[in-house]
């Protein structure tokens, strides 16, 4: 059984340089459908997405995160706990997108303020305790909008075998469970947009 440090190790590792993105991005777009956003072609490109001025915080985003596909947003974060290489984060900086470098288990230590959206998407095995992580994001976030294979087993830099019932009991709701082969996206998957942090 492989620690979360040395787990997190494993996933920096596997993306390398970050150089070729395309088969992450592009099951990035079978993630986005289910998660609820709907792209737009921009004139240049038919992978857009429009957030109509809301925040967003994606947790575990990585280094290419669904957000560097959004226009219109008020406030854009992503956290990961990896380091990667140093142009990922002048690309983060030259779309307006803020970039913290901690876990996911410490968001309640790091943001004070509520944000309209929280994305969480393939990353919750990676993790150390995602039951804490699905709390907080309800606590910080008015909507969760969530994507993650479940019934995977326990492997190299997957620490956790994600479950619908566990999922469903973390969120306070009922996601969809579906079996996909999609844009290279392959396995059982749970997902849907849950209710967060009730209006002041």
């Amino acid at each position: 059984m492989q620690t979360w440090a040395e787990a997190t190790e494993w996933e920096r590792d596997w993306h390398g340089n970050c150089v070729n993105s395309l088969g992450e991005e592009y099951k990035q777009i079978a993630y986005a459908k289910r998660m609820g956003l709907k792209p737009f072609h921009n004139g240049k490109s038919p992978f857009n997405f429009d957030l109509k001025g809301a925040s967003v915080l994606d947790i575990g985003g990585g280094p290419y995160s669904l957000l560097l596909k959004c226009e219109n947003f008020r406030h854009a974060v992503v956290v990961d706990p990896c380091r990667y290489p140093e142009w990922v984060y002048r690309r983060y900086d030259a779309a307006h997108i803020e970039c913290g470098q901690f876990k996911g288990e410490e968001l309640l230590e790091k943001f004070v303020g509520v944000f309209d959206e929280i994305w969480i998407y393939n990353c919750l095995q990676h993790t150390e305790n995602p039951e804490l992580i699905i709390q907080n994001a309800r606590k910080i976030g008015k909507i969760i909008r969530l994507f993650e294979w479940i019934e995977t087993g326990v492997a190299d830099g997957h620490l956790h075998n994600l479950t619908e019932e566990g999922l469903n009991a973390w969120l306070g709701g009922t996601g969809k469970v579906e079996r996909i082969n999609e844009n290279t996206a392959v396995g059982l998957c749970y997902y849907g947009i849950f209710l967060g942090r009730k209006e002041d």
